[in-house]
């Protein structure tokens, strides 16, 4: 079988284990294995078919079996890790992915140590590295061996589709070692996130959750956002081992466990926000900070300064800055990175063809200024507490990833531009720091869990879009997460706070089909929220589902009567539905509240045009263009409306302001219209002709003069006159 084959047979097979046909899985899965040289793999589906025969020939004596649920459970997930598994070794035959490269080239003898022999090797290089550097060596040999190590024990775990009873021990001394350090730990930590995705292993999820348990808040973010992932990959499939129902339900008992996971759920949404913020620093906010910041420099604020005017800042210059636009732009970027939105991915995507990034565990190594590829940029600076690597490192602003990125392309510069761009740095940044933040406050915010884990997403953004093999991975942050009704997360994210901050999410950003959905589960569980059903009803509302806005609005109205708010979207839902009486209804509710509404007034006015109650809308557009004298749109209904109430000279009156301000084609239209009823056959052909020089083509005017007709015949137009006019156009 070639990759897609394979592919394909095995979603076949677990298609029927999800739809619990097991007998026909199992006859799927069968011949399937016998092109499988793993004969572990064959001896336990043939004790798996033996299980189940002996199974089904116990309930069909009517034999009574309580345990009978849990050991189907069990065939079901052994049956489905063997297909996984098979899955997995046929594509080492013949797939030329990386992973499956990875796993060919480790055979018996070639594979690398077992974590035993690694777990003692990255112990001792902590001890080995403190002698160096206490007898002045050099460390750059040891710290190249130490990372093949990490190499070496990344491959290991990824490409491990199965943990032995041993490898868990090692892996568990692994995490609680004092002598390996957390950015190891770290490492192993995804590594075992990454190879939970090809392969569902319970070891290594078991081991997961000890690892989010851990004191190291570096280590427990890291493993938290890996646990989420493999919750929303596997869903319901976990739910079917009972040892990870009860660490689930153990869980459950730490109150602020579901917090954290909301929290993690916020940040992989806003994560799918990259692309956009991405595309919108490239293309609005970067060039228009580049276009002001140039005019800037171009105006001239004064002579030059003594030192005694140093900080006698000209007040003219903010008004400037405001004037450009430039402030809001630094304030839009500063809200979205207070939001902790990927505002750099921009910045540094083209920044990772660095030699570093082809070994795969680098993208996943905790920024570590012992690392060999960054080590000789701290030598350099060996007086300057504040350099900026130091400051890269403090900062809770880049990721990992982007840190190694900016470092690289700082240890690229010619020495004189580094040296000029270090010391602007420590004379001002570090300056203004150590004034304002102080730098223990910056390692403070840099050591908050929210702002690891969110660094962490963006490192893992970062590997999904940019890793050259990015194709061979699936892309979790592209698809969709609904996370608070997957089967393992819905218990903890399922509760109305918690979908609140969902929901709210959503609908800041606009995705109002999602809010809408999550206002709903919202109501589902409390149903006595007003303002819930206005969120709703207004989502709806943009996603132009009228009748579901109405209802929701509706609901509103009920728990929280005469809103002027609910009343007035109520009016608009009705007019967009084209129910103008309920329209009008609620729009004279919101009149009541609201006398000199301008927008009101005219909706009103509308709802009576579409209603033929001419004169009636006309006193509201009369006292519409009392309250705003040069409101084209009043002029625009008070001229028509005066039209079709057969008062032509004030129909012209008012369209003749029209066409002297701002027309369009259609004001001239109607402008020939009047004209014509008007008996000024030469002006109306004037104004029809002047319709279509203004942009109208052909077949528009057409369209619209037909739709007209019946109006022009209520004014006097003989119908056998109409087609003589278009001749003449």
């Amino acid at each position: 079988m070639n990759e897609i084959q394979i592919n394909e047979q095995h979603q076949h097979i677990t298609r029927f284990i999800e739809q619990k046909r097991l007998r026909e899985a199992l006859t799927q899965l069968e011949p399937y294995l016998w092109q499988c040289p793993d004969w572990e793999l064959r001896t336990r589906f043939e004790g798996i078919q033996t299980s189940y025969t002996y199974m089904l020939q116990y309930m069909r004596q009517g034999m009574a079996d309580p345990e009978r649920k849990k050991l189907y459970d069990k065939i079901l997930t052994d049956t489905w890790e063997i297909a996984d598994r098979a899955r997995i070794t046929l594509l080492d035959q013949v797939s030329t992915q990386y992973y499956h490269l990875c796993r060919a080239h480790h055979t018996a003898d070639t594979r690398p140590q077992d974590l035993q022999n690694l777990l003692q090797t990255l112990e001792t290089f902590t001890e080995e590295i403190a002698l160096k550097d206490l007898l002045h060596q050099d460390t750059e040999p040891l710290l190249r061996q130490h990372e093949e190590s990490l190499k070496s024990l990344f491959l290991t775990v990824w490409t491990n589709t199965s943990w032995s009873s041993k490898d868990e021990t090692d892996a568990q001394d692994l995490l609680h070692s004092d002598l390996i350090s957390v950015s190891d730990q770290c490492l192993f930590t995804s590594a075992v996130t990454l190879s939970l995705m090809q392969c569902l292993d319970m070891r290594k999820l078991m081991w997961l959750i000890d690892a989010l348990l851990h004191d190291n808040v570096r280590l427990n973010q890291r493993a938290l956002v890996g646990f989420v992932l493999i919750c929303h990959i596997y869903g319901s499939r976990l739910l079917l081992y009972p040892e990870f129902a009860g660490r689930l339900h153990l869980l459950a008992e730490n109150p602020s466990f579901a917090k954290e996971l909301n929290r993690i759920y916020i940040q992989l949404l806003l994560s799918q926000e990259t692309e956009k913020i991405d595309r919108k620093m490239r293309e609005e906010i970067i060039p228009e900070m580049m276009r002001n910041v140039s005019q800037l420099r171009s105006s001239k604020f004064g002579g030059e300064e003594s030192d005694e005017d140093k900080e006698d800042h000209n007040p003219d210059w903010a008004e400037a800055i405001e004037k450009a636009g430039l402030s809001d732009k630094i304030k839009e970027i500063t809200e979205l990175q207070q939001e902790g939105a990927d505002v750099y991915m921009s910045t540094f995507a083209h920044l990772k063809s660095y030699p570093f990034f082809r070994e795969l565990n680098n993208w996943f190594y905790p920024f570590d200024k012992q690392h060999s590829s960054v080590v000789k940029q701290f030598r350099q600076q060996p007086d300057q507490p504040h350099n900026i690597i130091d400051l890269i490192l403090q900062s809770g602003f880049f990721c990992d990833s982007d840190k190694y990125s900016l470092c690289f392309t700082v240890m690229q510069l010619p020495e004189s531009q580094r040296e000029m761009m270090m010391s602007q740095l420590t004379e001002q940044q570090m300056g203004e720091l150590n004034e304002e933040q102080k730098a223990g406050a910056l390692r403070a915010f840099s050591g908050r869990p929210e702002v690891i884990s969110n660094q962490y997403i963006h490192d893992l953004y970062r590997f999904y879009k940019l890793n050259v093999r990015k194709r061979e991975f699936r892309n979790v942050f592209a698809e969709k997460l609904w996370l608070h009704r997957n089967p393992v997360l819905r218990s903890f994210l399922f509760q109305p706070e918690r979908l609140e901050a969902i929901a709210g999410f959503h609908f800041r950003k606009k995705h109002y089909a999602e809010a809408a959905a999550l206002y709903a589960d919202i109501l589902s569980v409390s149903p006595g929220n007003a303002e819930i059903y206005q969120k709703r009803g207004y989502s709806l509302q943009k996603e132009k589902k009228y009748d579901q806005a109405i209802a929701a609005y509706l609901k509103a109205d009920m728990l929280k009567p005469d809103h002027v708010w609910t009343n007035r979207h109520l009016a608009t839902c009705y007019r967009l539905s084209r129910d103008f009486e309920k329209a009008l209804f609620y729009y004279r509710k919101v009149e009541e509240v609201q006398l000199e509404n301008t927008q009101v007034l005219y909706c009103i006015g509308s709802c009576l045009t579409e209603l033929g109650r001419d004169e009636e809308a006309l006193n509201y557009f009369f006292k519409l263009d009392f309250l705003e004298p040069e409101s084209l749109k009043a002029w625009r209904a008070i001229g028509w409306c005066s039209f079709v109430s057969g008062k032509h000279q004030q129909a012209l009156k008012y369209y003749n302001k029209v066409i002297a301000a701002h027309p369009t084609a259609v004001d001239y239209l109607n402008a020939g219209h009047i004209q014509w009823s008007m008996g000024e056959t030469e002006k109306a052909i004037d104004m029809y002709s002047k319709a279509i020089l203004s942009g109208m083509d052909k077949e528009q005017f057409l369209e619209l003069f037909y739709k007209d007709q019946p109006i022009l015949l209520e004014q006097g137009i003989r119908k056998d006159d109409i087609p003589l006019m278009l001749d003449l156009l």
